[in-house]
């Protein structure tokens, strides 16, 4: 899991939560026995459409480099011998 699908999750969560509940209100559905499992489906959904939406994004992207070290932003030097 990496950081910007962390960060997808939290914009594609009520994405999807809120647009189940907008197709059952459009078709007449007011109850909470509907409403409350079609946010909490949403919710649920938003874990692997945020983590598919950063595989493309890294995918698409040109620049990023995958085997880069440690996660601190340093990329290793290619010339630099083995510790």
């Amino acid at each position: 899991m990496d950081r910007l699908s962390l960060v997808l999750i939290l914009a594609t969560g009520p994405v999807l939560a809120g647009g189940l509940v907008t197709i059952l209100m459009s078709l007449g559905i007011y109850g909470w026995a509907y409403v409350l499992p079609a946010g909490v489906i949403g919710w649920l959904l938003a874990w692997p459409a945020g983590y598919a939406i950063s595989r493309r994004i890294k995918r698409q992207d040109p620049d990023f480099d995958h085997t880069r070290d440690g996660g601190d932003g340093i990329l290793p030097d290619p010339s630099a011998p083995e510790a």
